[in-house]
Parts: structure tokens; C-alpha cells; sequence
């Protein structure tokens, strides 16, 4: 060794590590080869093969392959990692090898490395510890990264559930508030029957809840995982006992309700899985993506717009136009959900990409997939936060357009006929004058807008 490399072996050849990393030869092939751009997989998954590996060494030592003196050497290391340590060890390029080995190899690397050192070895002896034969054993890139996948998705996709939910409870507090605020209705952007704001809004919110459900039961099929699998999902190389241990242990570890999978060559041939939960959320992003155009319709003006709602002043508009306020959470909402689908596109371009037993693509799908879910559960803090919760409604602007509307022709349906009621709707528009002056001895009908609140 020199005081800047030591020389390590993998099946390629030697190659310099620097002496000072964790990582070894694999990794730092990846890191040569692979400088493709910023991106960087999210910590959490870092956090869930680590503690793969611990759940592998516990098994490993039950089932007598892995000798207790180096199975505690390793699950001391995997509980460094798993705490937040040596985080810098951990670099690789989003944009990489296929299948996820160099992801599987940097944490098998690191451990070896730091388990050498806690048995008082050196770096890169891996005559007493191997990252293959040890860390590694029982595993597979093909059964540790969809399993390490699972469980990242499955966590971030808590806490983007949680904060969807408190946006779909806003609008339908909001759906309380304005009940009794009657406002014209439109459909192709056009005067229609009138409607009350409150109803709007508690549409908006139970129709946020139907997506959350659908991303909720996506995201539960995640908790049946394919470790044990190795290879090619039929566990060459595993003692018998091994998947169902080595599950159970990883469902203590993580404190989820983990389960192994009925057909663990299923979920490593497929990543049906994660393709689902990709396309629930574009399914979310479709309906905040049209609350917020909503929105930003019903706010536009002050003076030339709908104007019809008024939401938070966050920040000035423009740099030359004086007073001017835009709807710049409801913005950013819009862009967020167009980034969604973006990413959901290419998880789906990735998820058909798959070959035999194994898809290639999971490195991508990994990180899309990841940062999709945690854009989108900050987007929806603030949007519920700074936006929907904040917004106030101009009661009299709703009405004056109400009863201005042309669509209040159709209320005489039932007097008139369609034709009639049709007549009514142009002597409106060509007069500039309401329906209802329009309409000889008729009464304004605004108030028999049905009450939707009992039949919800």
C-alpha cells in the first residue's frame, strides 16, 4: 500500500482505491465511469440496503453460514450506516450501470471495509472479510435493490400520503365554508347553471381523496418483497430457511409490516409494482393540477378577471408592474404536477425496458420514482398550507356574476321549453341585460340551487 492508494482485485483487474475510502474496486470503477450528472439517489435508499445487509448477517449467522464472529462485524457496520454514518462513501451517479449492482456493491464495499476495521484489520483485506462472500451472501443485486426500492417508496410514500390527505381535508373545510356562496357555473369556459362555490370545493376534496386511496393500495403492495430470491428469484446459493428469516428479520429492522413474496421470480422479473405507484401519482398530480388551474381561474383579475376568489398575497407579481399579485403557490403547484408526469413517463419507458428475469432500468426508476414522491409531498405541504387553507371568498363578486350569467336561462327549462329558455339565453346576450329582467313576472331562482350537502 501507499499512503494515497491501496491496490484491490475484482474480476476485471487491479485497480487503485484511495486509501482513505470505505468504498472499494467496484465502486470506484462506477465513480470513474459513471460522471454523468448532480443527481444522487436519495439517502433513505442507502438506509434500507444497509439494513438488508444486517437482516442478511442475522439469517446468515442463524442458519450456520456465516460465522458470528464476522456476522457481528457487519451488522455493527450496517448499524453505522443505518444511524447516518459515512454518508459521504456513498456518491454514485443516478445515471449507471444497469440493475443497481454498483449501488449493491458500494454498500457491500463499505461495510466489509468498516467491519475489517472493527475487527482491528486494515482496509481492503478482504481475505478475513470479502464484500461478496460475506456481505453479499444470500444476496443478489436482483433481490437487494427491488427489495431496497420497496421500502423507500413505501416510507417516502407515508409521509406524501399523509400530506395529499391534508390537502383534500382543506378543500373540504373550505367545501364547509363557502356553502352558502352561490356563484355561476361554466363549462368550456362558458356561462352555465349556477352553482355554490362550497360545492366546488368539497368536490375538489373528495376527488383528491379518490386518488390518494388508489396511490394508498399501490403503495401497500409494496410491502411484500422478493428477498431470498437472489439471481433470478429462485434462491440458488440460499440455505432453505434463509428468504422467510431473512424477511422476518428486515420487517423487525425496519419496523414495517413486510411479507415475503408468494413469487419472488414475479417481482424480480417485473416492476409492475413501482410503475403502479408511479402512475397513481400522476393521477394525484391530475387533480391537484386542476384544482390549481381552478384556482387560478376563480382568482384572476382584480378588475378584468373572474376575481371571484381571493388567495394568499405570498409575494409581489411582477418587477415592473406596481401592485400586481400573481397565484404563485397554485403556480408552482401546476409545474410540480407537470414534473410528476414527466417523471412518471420515463418509469414507464423504464418499466417496459425490462428483459427476462431482471429489469436493468432500476437505477432510474429508483431515483424517479424517490423524487417524484418527495417533490410532490413538499409541493402539497405548501399548496396546503399557503394556498387552500388561506383562501377567502368574494361573496358579492359571485353573485354579481351569477346573476349576470346567461346560464340561467336553463332554469325555465321546465316554463319555457329549451327552445323558449333559448330565446331568453339571446334576448340576454343581445340586450346586455340579466335572464331574469329578461324574463316577464319571474322571480331571481338563484335560491333554488339544490343543497348538495344532504346527498353527500
Amino acid at each position: 500500500m501507499s499512503h494515497e492508494f491501496r491496490i484491490e482485485r475484482d474480476p476485471i483487474g487491479d485497480k487503485q482505491v484511495p486509501s482513505e475510502a470505505l468504498y472499494g474496486v467496484q465502486t470506484a470503477r462506477a465513480l470513474e465511469n459513471f460522471q454523468i450528472s448532480a443527481l444522487r439517489i436519495d439517502p433513505g435508499f442507502i438506509t434500507a440496503i444497509a439494513e438488508i445487509k444486517k437482516a442478511a448477517a442475522q439469517t446468515n449467522i442463524a442458519t450456520g453460514t456465516l460465522t458470528p464472529r464476522l456476522g457481528e462485524a457487519i451488522i455493527t457496520a450496517a448499524d453505522e450506516v443505518i444511524g447516518g454514518q459515512w454518508r459521504d462513501q456513498f456518491r454514485l451517479d443516478v445515471f449507471q450501470a444497469g440493475a443497481g449492482t454498483s449501488y449493491n456493491m458500494n454498500v457491500n464495499e463499505v461495510l466489509a471495509n468498516r467491519a475489517l476495521e472493527i475487527l482491528g484489520a486494515r482496509r481492503g483485506e478482504y481475505h478475513l472479510i470479502n464484500p461478496n462472500d460475506h456481505v453479499n451472501k444470500s444476496q443478489s443485486s436482483n433481490d437487494v435493490i427491488p427489495t431496497a426500492i420497496r421500502i423507500t417508496a413505501y416510507r417516502i410514500g407515508t409521509r406524501l400520503l399523509e400530506a395529499i390527505d391534508r390537502v383534500g381535508d382543506a378543500c373540504l373545510a373550505k367545501g364547509d365554508e363557502f356553502k352558502d356562496v352561490v356563484k355561476a357555473g361554466r363549462t368550456p369556459l362558458h356561462d352555465a347553471t349556477p352553482i355554490k362555490l362550497g360545492d366546488e370545493f368539497r368536490a375538489y376534496g373528495r376527488n383528491v381523496q379518490r386518488a390518494n386511496g388508489v396511490l394508498r393500495h399501490c403503495l401497500e403492495l409494496l410491502l411484500e418483497v422478493p428477498l431470498g430470491g437472489t439471481a433470478v428469484g429462485n434462491g440458488i446459493n440460499t440455505h432453505p430457511d434463509y428468504p422467510s428469516q431473512a424477511v422476518s428479520n428486515l420487517a423487525a429492522i425496519t419496523r414495517l409490516p413486510l411479507k415475503e413474496a408468494v413469487d419472488r421470480i414475479q417481482l424480480q422479473q417485473s416492476v409492475g409494482d413501482f410503475v403502479a405507484v408511479s402512475g397513481a401519482m400522476r393521477s394525484v398530480a391530475v387533480e391537484l393540477g386542476k384544482i390549481a388551474n381552478d384556482l387560478r381561474l376563480m382568482n384572476s383579475g382584480p378588475h378584468t378577471g373572474f376575481a371571484e376568489i381571493e388567495l394568499p398575497a405570498m409575494q409581489p407579481g411582477s418587477s415592473i408592474m406596481p401592485g400586481k399579485v400573481n397565484p404563485a403557490v397554485a403556480e408552482m403547484m401546476n409545474m410540480v404536477c407537470f414534473h410528476v408526469m414527466g417523471r412518471d413517463a420515463a418509469i414507464g419507458m423504464c418499466g417496459e425496458a425490462g428483459q427476462l428475469e431482471v429489469n436493468v432500468m432500476m437505477p432510474y426508476i429508483s431515483f424517479g420514482l424517490f423524487e417524484a414522491m418527495t417533490v410532490m409531498t413538499a409541493a402539497a405541504r405548501t399548496f396546503d398550507e399557503r394556498c387552500v387553507t388561506l383562501i377567502e371568498a368574494d361573496r358579492e363578486r359571485c353573485r354579481e356574476l351569477c346573476e349576470r350569467s346567461v346560464g340561467l336561462a336553463a332554469l325555465h327549462n321546465n316554463e319555457l321549453g329549451f327552445m323558449g329558455a333559448a330565446e331568453l339565453a339571446k334576448r340576454a346576450m343581445e340586450t346586455g341585460r340579466n335572464v331574469t329582467i329578461c324574463f316577464k313576472n319571474s322571480v331571481p331562482t338563484i335560491a333554488s340551487i339544490p343543497d348538495r350537502r344532504d346527498s353527500c
